[in-house]
C-alpha cells in the first residue's frame, strides 16, 4: 500500500458513462470520465482525478482529519461552482464525516478526507480544489493551523508577493514559529503554522491579526493589514482566513483558473525562486514523483501562539466588522457600480460603466477598481465597487443605481 491508501494496482473497469478505481481498499465510482472540466486546456474529469491520485500522499496530508466544505464545479471551471456544506445521505459507508458548528449556532454534517478513495469520492463530485477548516476532527473548537493568506491587490506583481512571505516568515521566526509557503493557485500565496489545538477560534484569529499588522509595520510600503478593502495596497495580510467559518484551498488543490494551476508547496529556498505559472494539473506529478513532498514534515513543528498573543495586548484593539467601528477612519468616495449572480455579467457592467465614463475610467489605477466575491447561501454572488480617490471630486459621477442590480436576498426566498 502506497502513503495516502494507494493501492499499488489500482483496477479499472470500463462502462458506459463510468469508471470504477480500486483505492485505498474500496471500489471508487468515477462518473462522466471524458467530461471536460477545464475547456481551454482540453483537461477532462478523469486527468482531474488521475492527478490528485498521483499527488494523494501530499493532497492526503493537507486535508487529513477535517471536515471541508464541498465547492462543486459540476458543470466544470467555466461555470459557477455551488457550495455544499452537508454530506448527503446516500453515500459510501467508507466516507468519514465530522459534524462543523457554524457562527450562526447551525451545524452541519461535513466530509473528512483521510484516504486516497475518499480523496477521490469528493473530486468525483465536481471538486476542483479541496476546501478544508483549520480544525482537525479530534479538536473541532481549537484550530490546529494558523493561516497567513497573501493577497495582492490588483496589479501588484508576484516579486512583492515574495518579499512580504519574506517578511512574515522572519515574523514567524521571531515569534517561536515556523511557516511553510506554497503558492495560492491563484493571484497570491499561503504560509501555513501549524499550532497546538489549545485555543479557540477568536483567540487564534486575535494572534493571526496581531502578527498581520507586525508584518505591516515592518513593510508598510508593500504590506497591509486594512480591513476596509477601499484603504489597502499592495500585499493584505488577510488574517481573518482564521474566523469560525473560513475556508482556504489546500495543498496541492488544484484551482479553476484556465490552465488548471495548482496550490503548490515549496521550500522556503524554492519559494523565493519560484514561478506559480509552473505549477499545473500537468506538471506537478512529475515534480511530486521526482522531489516528494515539501511540506512533509509540517506536522512536527508545531508551535505556540502565546508570544503573538502578547504582542495582540500591546497592539491594541481591532478595528472592522467585530467592532464597533463599522466604517473606515476617513469616507473614501466609493460607489457601487455593479451587483450580479454571475461573475461574468458584473464584469460586463463594469465595461458599461467604463463606457459611460471614459475620462473618469482612465483616472483610476487598477486597486481602484473593487471586486468583491461574497458567498450566498449555496453559491457567490459579485459586487464591483469604484473607489474614486483619484478623481478630482468636482468630476466625479453621480451615485446610480447598480447595473446590474442583483439583489442577494432573493436567494434566500
Amino acid at each position: 500500500m502506497r502513503p495516502g491508501g494507494r493501492s499499488c494496482k489500482d483496477s479499472r473497469v470500463a462502462k458506459a458513462e463510468e469508471i470504477h478505481l480500486e483505492l485505498s481498499g474500496h471500489q471508487v465510482r468515477v462518473s462522466n470520465p471524458k467530461k471536460i472540466y477545464f475547456p481551454k486546456a482540453g483537461i477532462t474529469k478523469l486527468e482531474l482525478v488521475e492527478y490528485y491520485v498521483a499527488v494523494a500522499e501530499g493532497a492526503v496530508r493537507g486535508v487529513a482529519r477535517r471536515p471541508m466544505i464541498l465547492k462543486r464545479y459540476v458543470n466544470g471551471v467555466e461555470a459557477e461552482p455551488f457550495y455544499q456544506k452537508r454530506v448527503d445521505k446516500k453515500r459510501p459507508e467508507w466516507i468519514e464525516t465530522a459534524v462543523f458548528k457554524f457562527p450562526s449556532g447551525r451545524s452541519a454534517e461535513e466530509i473528512v478526507v483521510n484516504n486516497t478513495a475518499q480523496l477521490v469520492y469528493v473530486v468525483n463530485l465536481g471538486c476542483v480544489d479541496l476546501n478544508p477548516h483549520a480544525i482537525r476532527a479530534e479538536h473541532m473548537e481549537n484550530p490546529d493551523e494558523l493561516r497567513i493568506d497573501l493577497d495582492p491587490v490588483p496589479g501588484v506583481a508576484w516579486s512583492q508577493i515574495v518579499e512580504v512571505a519574506r517578511v512574515a516568515r522572519e515574523v514567524l521566526t521571531d515569534y517561536g514559529l515556523v511557516g511553510w509557503p506554497k503558492t495560492s493557485g491563484s493571484r497570491g500565496a499561503h504560509v501555513w503554522v501549524r499550532i497546538a489545538p489549545q485555543w479557540p477560534f477568536k483567540v487564534v484569529r486575535a494572534a493571526a491579526l496581531a502578527l498581520a499588522r507586525e508584518i505591516e509595520r515592518r513593510a508598510p510600503a508593500i504590506a497591509t493589514a486594512k480591513w476596509w478593502k477601499e484603504e489597502r495596497h499592495g500585499v493584505f495580510v488577510d488574517y481573518n482566513q482564521n474566523a469560525r467559518d473560513r475556508t482556504t484551498a489546500s495543498a496541492y488543490s488544484v484551482r479553476a483558473t484556465p490552465d488548471a494551476r495548482v496550490s503548490m508547496p515549496l521550500s522556503w529556498d524554492d519559494f523565493f525562486t519560484a514561478n506559480p505559472l509552473d505549477f499545473t494539473l500537468r506538471t506537478v506529478p512529475a515534480m511530486f514523483a521526482a522531489r516528494g513532498d515539501a511540506h512533509a514534515g509540517i506536522d512536527e513543528t508545531v508551535g505556540s501562539i502565546e508570544k503573538l498573543l502578547v504582542l495582540a495586548k500591546e497592539q491594541g484593539e481591532e478595528e472592522g466588522p467585530r467592532t464597533k467601528k463599522r466604517e473606515p477612519k476617513a469616507k473614501l468616495p466609493v460607489i457601487t457600480i455593479a451587483q450580479a449572480k454571475l461573475k461574468p455579467d458584473a464584469l460586463a457592467g463594469l465595461e458599461r460603466w467604463k463606457a459611460k465614463y471614459p475620462e473618469i475610467a482612465a483616472k483610476l489605477a487598477p486597486e481602484d477598481i473593487l471586486i468583491d466575491t461574497n458567498r450566498g447561501r449555496a453559491t457567490a454572488w459579485y459586487r464591483i465597487r469604484i473607489n474614486l480617490k483619484n478623481v478630482p471630486e468636482a468630476e466625479r459621477p453621480p451615485a446610480e443605481p447598480p447595473d446590474p442590480d442583483y439583489d442577494p436576498k432573493t436567494e434566500y426566498g
